[in-house]
């Protein structure tokens, strides 16, 4: 997972993406999660889900909702990986992650989701960091835990029949909340 030296050594570089950045950023959430490009990684859930995992509508949503932004990282220039960050209150909410599949495995997933965290604390003072995670996906939820976040059982049904999440190919889907204390 993310135990291999880095192959790049390149510093990132992050910002807030723009309206501009759309047609970058579905093809890179879509190539870490779904379809045959996704299963060089080890994000994939093309397995349990077929179809889109965003689409334009969303992610510009993500870029134009109020307390919400879409961070972009780059190295060298090339867009390598985003993440939505969402204030909430007291909370932050972390989704929309995703790493080029040809770069999973160096260690970048950690580094930018330390720097999700720095962020969130820095620009809205929260106390907590929540995401939600398919629940089936035990690999992905170790890897979080290992960051710190711990399993609430908080489960929030899939939204099955809702095409713009994907096609489930399984019958067990739920989303369950992972929180991780930020102080």
């Amino acid at each position: 997972m993310d135990t291999a030296a880095p192959r790049h050594t390149a510093p990132l570089t992050y910002r807030d993406a723009v309206l501009d950045d759309v047609p970058a950023l579905v093809p890179l959430v879509e190539s870490a999660y779904r379809g045959d490009s996704s299963r060089t990684g080890w994000t994939s859930e093309a397995d349990m889900l077929h179809g889109q995992r965003t689409d334009p509508e969303g992610v510009r949503e993500v870029i134009t909702a109020p307390g919400s932004r879409l961070m972009t990282v780059e190295r060298d220039g090339e867009l390598v990986a985003c993440c939505q960050l969402e204030h909430r209150g007291d909370i932050a909410y972390f989704g929309m992650f995703a790493v080029r599949p040809q770069f999973q495995g160096e260690g970048l997933g950690r580094q930018i989701i330390e720097e999700a965290e720095r962020r969130v604390r820095e620009l809205w003072d929260v106390r907590e960091m929540h995401m939600t995670v398919i629940s089936v996906r035990e690999e992905l939820i170790a890897w979080y835990e290992r960051r710190g976040y711990r399993r609430t059982g908080e489960m929030t049904p899939f939204p099955y029949g809702d095409e713009r999440f994907g096609v489930p190919q399984r019958d067990d889907l739920a989303f369950e909340l992972l929180v991780k204390d930020l102080v």
